[in-house]
Order: C-alpha cells, then structure tokens, then sequence
C-alpha cells in the first residue's frame, strides 16, 4: 500500500473556496476502486494548514487516480489557491 499526506498551505483570502472544491475531489478518489481512505483534515493549530490523508492499494492504483480527469481539473485548482503545498508518500514496514 501507498500512503500519502499532502499538505496545503492555503491562501488567506482562499480557504473557504478551497474546501468547496476539494468535497468533490474527496468524493471521486473514495469511489476510485485502488481507493483505500482518502480524506482531507484542518490544522488543530492552523486553519489555512489542510492536509490530504489518503491511501492507495499499489502504485498502479495511484498512477490510475493521478489519471483521472477530476484529479486533472481539480489539483491545479486548489494548487493556485495555496501559498505552500507538499508531498510525502510512506509504505508499510
């Protein structure tokens, strides 16, 4: 399995459009079917700090996402809403 934590640093002005967008996001990747959770979380200490928590069964499953046309339309989107944004992927010992 492929685990990833994305996070986004969220514009000021943009935080409430991001969360808007990313329920769609959200909801296409958990019908995905190498989708094993897939969720986006708020910062306890920071509300413009959010961050994608999500899971994929293998590294085709991910490739297949990244492929999709919701992940193609919205990721540039929310992207441009961010002043920062970062990506760690993990595997299971």
């Amino acid at each position: 399995m492929i685990k990833i934590v994305a996070k986004k640093l969220v514009k000021e002005d943009r935080v409430e459009d991001f969360k808007k967008i990313v329920r769609e996001l959200v909801e296409k990747s958990l019908a995905e079917e190498g989708n094993v959770f897939y969720s986006i979380n708020v910062s306890t200490k920071n509300p413009r700090l959010l961050a994608f928590i999500e899971c994929w069964r293998d590294q085709e499953a991910l490739d297949l996402h990244n492929a999709t046309e919701h992940f193609q339309r919205i990721v540039p989107a929310i992207n441009e809403m961010c002043e920062e944004s970062s990506a760690e992927f993990f595997t299971e010992l």
